[in-house]
């Protein structure tokens, strides 16, 4: 199982970066790697143990991953873990976590974990997806930033 984390920090308060990452009506708005994003089971909002459904754009082959989340702890963080995925990932997990640094400024992190299939190509596969899902989740952080900072 490999293990990944990006970070940035970004000019709002934790609040506010929790609830726009959370926030299913409004993610396609800022986040560039999708072109889906939707609660599941009739939940109207994010919270401990809803289930949401995200799609990847084109550019990553239109991968659809659901997941639960198994955390949720406005303003600080929250993880889900994969419950559906993309036939290439046996599995996946991700947190972000929130961190005041004071003077205005939060600490976004994203950490996540994951592993490739077939299990004998994992060698090859998890150090190439590693650097996949680092550049993706770089733009989205980065991206993230720019809409709360406009």
């Amino acid at each position: 199982m490999r293990t990944v984390e990006a970070a940035i920090e970004i000019r709002a308060s934790p609040e506010a970066v929790f609830d726009l990452i959370h926030d299913y009506e409004h993610r396609l708005d800022w986040d560039p790697f999708l072109k889906e994003a939707l609660l599941l089971d009739g939940a109207s909002t994010a919270g401990l143990g809803v289930k949401a459904r995200c799609t990847a754009r084109s550019g990553f082959g239109g991968l659809a991953m659901e997941t639960v989340y198994v955390s949720f702890d406005r303003p600080r963080g929250a993880a889900v873990k994969m419950t559906k995925g993309p036939a290439v990932l046996e599995t996946f997990a991700a947190s972000l976590r929130q961190q005041d640094l004071g003077g205005g400024i939060t600490r976004v992190a994203y950490l996540f974990n994951f592993s490739t299939r077939p299990s004998w190509l994992r060698a090859i596969a998890d150090p190439i997806a590693a650097a996949l899902f680092r550049r993706e989740v770089r733009q989205r952080l980065q991206a993230l930033k720019l809409r709360l900072e406009r």
